[in-house]
């Protein structure tokens, strides 16, 4: 196939693999930010109740190792290289490798399915930051579009709950409460993207799928100043409604999130879950899409949409497929007409 990209990179968060990454991998994460050295410490014992190691990288290993069986089950003969904002393999160090393999133009895939600063301008910053870094041999890198409204991402998601609902008892699925949850991000942003929305719709098509009627968006792992606004509401106060409107059985589904990552494994399966118990409430968590083969043949799909323009460009619903290259006022970190009016 004749196309301009020689390469497809993978770009994620990072995470520790051991204690002695702990602090430092925090570091990065905070690097630039107001945080106070005993939040830090407190967010560094989530860590450390799980060895220090975050799941992520190595779920990205097994997403990675998926998509090149998936690539080349489609003849998609392009290498695959990964790179992260905070923690080994660093973004940097991957620019400077494809560099030196002489890559030109690659493909960013991006583990984000919405468009928010951090899920999406963020990243695109810190991809141009790692191509100065790497000098003028850097190759180009085009990030593929969001795809909070993909079919695959749909199907892998909807399987997932299906997968929570044989926790209950056939008889009980109609009265279990669905609740989705999403990072939640201060109110200014908000404003500046569509995250919101494109949540909504995620949470609308999947719920349209499962032909369930009773569910609930809500915000996870807000951080910052108590006084500063963000999505809300939040889980843990989400749950202590639920329970005070007789709601007895619930499932959580992470749909803001590809991969059961630390702030899975702690502010979902420990915090929620112990609030839940509390509670009384029957909690069960569906997976992540992680692996599903519909989602990695969903990357599949979008890598091969843009190495052949007449692909088609599968979305559900009314908002159709997201634009390929975003501009210049794309998810802002706030709203600067709104920030003079404040100074």
């Amino acid at each position: 196939m004749n196309h301009p990209y020689d390469a497809i990179l993978l770009v994620s968060f990072g995470g520790p693999e051991g204690m002695d990454e702990v602090m430092p991998f925090l570091d990065n994460v905070l690097r630039g930010r107001n945080v106070p050295e005993e939040r830090k410490r407190e967010v560094a014992h989530h860590y450390e109740m799980f060895g220090g190691v975050s799941p992520i990288n190595q779920q990205n290993r097994e997403l990675i190792a998926a998509l090149r069986r998936e690539l080349d089950a489609h003849g998609i003969d392009l290498p695959i290289y990964w790179g992260n904002r905070n923690w080994h393999p660093l973004l940097p160090d991957t620019m400077r490798q494809m560099a030196r393999d002489g890559v030109r133009r690659a493909l960013a895939f991006v583990t984000s399915a919405y468009s928010s600063y951090s899920g999406c301008r963020q990243y695109r910053e810190n991809i141009q930051q790692a191509q100065l870094e790497a000098g003028p041999e850097a190759p180009r890198v085009d990030k593929i579009r969001v795809f909070y409204n993909h079919p695959g991402f749909i199907e892998a998601n909807v399987e997932r709950i299906r997968e929570a609902f044989a926790h209950f008892p056939e008889e009980r699925h109609s009265d279990v409460h669905l609740i989705f949850t999403a990072h939640s991000i201060p109110l200014a942003m908000a404003e500046c993207c569509d995250y919101e929305a494109q949540l909504l719709e995620t949470c609308r098509l999947v719920a349209e799928k499962l032909g369930h009627g009773s569910w609930r968006l809500v915000y996870q792992s807000r951080s910052g100043s108590p006084a500063q606004q963000w999505l809300e509401p939040d889980i843990g106060d989400y749950l202590r409604e639920a329970k005070n409107a007789g709601l007895k059985d619930v499932i959580i589904s992470p749909i803001g999130f590809i991969s059961d990552h630390m702030e899975i494994l702690y502010d979902l399966d420990t915090e929620a879950r112990a609030i839940a118990e509390d509670l009384g409430l029957n909690m069960v968590r569906a997976r992540t899409v992680g692996t599903h083969p519909a989602f990695i043949s969903m990357i599949r799909e979008l890598i091969a949409e843009r190495l052949d323009p007449n692909s088609q460009r599968r979305a559900l619903g009314a908002r159709g497929p997201h634009q390929d290259f975003c501009p210049a006022t794309c998810c802002l970190p706030f709203n600067p007409s709104k920030r003079r009016l404040h100074e």
